[in-house]
């Protein structure tokens, strides 16, 4: 990493970290920010297949949904506190990436999108029949005690804060590390050209396979931040294309797809947004808010389509008078 990129990376880390300073712990605003950097952590994670090797899977939602699942369940039925809940849950989740990767690993474009895209809606069709386990579409609900770090329980936002915070940055370092690894130049490799790649000597199929054990394995884990900041969930919240897998791809493609700051500009941009368009619009006309964020998005993406993150280039290379 350059200085420059060192210095704006460490003063962006010292802001987050100064931020709750002026905001209420147990106000909306905290919450706002939270949310931002969990998604920015999800997208980051889906941005290991979706940017590195141009993979656009809309099935992110399989994996989110299991982690979630999987930490409550067993804090609930076995009392396992949801730490060591989130690590089974990112072992599920990577057993299950590994699952639908086998089959899939050969498609790419809209036939692997939406053959992903099927594998979380039958989760979500499962997780709603199967009550007797998930509690089906009324939902499940994590026990409450107040203040327990054990327990991932905090009556306030803030903690719930700085530990988004931590994933967002913990997903960020194993993105930046896999893109400058072997494994991240095979990555790339694949996205340019799957035949080329392989007459190379890339194991085209074993190098899919890596990345989206490694993807859906750190989904699963924001997972349980999701269920531990939300106390309730239900199959359609977590295991949903719209509310997830789609949400997750959209803030990266906004942000910059395969780019290390991308998921996080387009979380910066989105759930704000998102946040604000429900606020001050949806009492207004019925489907309004998501009518006037829908035409902002689509500006935006307009605008400049290879994401947010690439407006400094744009802007250097106007500088120097270059198209």
């Amino acid at each position: 990493m350059s200085r420059p990129l060192a210095l704006g990376a460490a003063a962006s880390l010292a802001a987050a970290l100064a931020l709750p300073l002026g905001l209420d712990p147990q106000g909306y605003a905290i919450r706002v920010a939270t949310l931002v950097f969990l998604f920015g952590a999800m997208a980051q994670s889906w941005n290991v297949v979706g940017g590195l090797a141009n993979q656009m899977s809309l099935g992110h939602a399989a994996f989110f949904g299991i982690g979630a699942y999987t930490s409550t369940l067993l804090l609930v039925h076995v009392g396992l506190s949801p730490w060591i809940g989130m690590l089974a849950g990112g072992v599920l989740g990577a057993a299950a990436a590994a699952l639908i990767s086998l089959p899939t690993m050969r498609l790419s474009g809209h036939y692997f999108a939406l053959a992903t895209l099927a594998f979380g809606e039958v989760m979500r069709v499962v997780a709603n029949s199967w009550s007797g386990l998930t509690g089906g579409p009324a939902g499940i609900s994590v026990p409450f005690a107040p203040d327990s770090l054990w327990l991932f329980n905090f009556k306030s936002t803030l903690p719930h804060y700085y530990i988004a915070l931590a994933a967002l940055c913990l997903v960020t370092g194993v993105f930046v590390a896999i893109k400058r690894s072997a494994l991240g130049y095979r990555l790339r490799a694949v996205r340019e050209n799957v035949d080329a790649a392989e007459v190379v000597g890339v194991n085209t199929a074993r190098t899919k396979l890596i990345a989206s054990v490694v993807s859906g394995g750190l989904m699963a884990m924001t997972g349980t931040l999701f269920a531990q900041l939300n106390f309730f969930f239900d199959p359609d919240t977590v295991f949903g294309a719209a509310p997830v897998s789609i949400r997750v791809a959209l803030i990266a493609i906004v942000g910059g797809v395969g780019t290390v700051v991308g998921p996080i500009i387009g979380a910066l941009v989105i759930i704000p947004l998102e946040e604000a368009a429900n606020l001050f619009l949806s009492s207004q006309v019925a489907g309004l808010s998501g009518f006037a964020y829908g035409l902002i998005l689509i500006a935006v993406i307009l605008i400049q389509p290879h994401g947010l993150a690439t407006l400094g280039q744009r802007w250097r290379r106007k500088g120097k008078g270059t198209p």
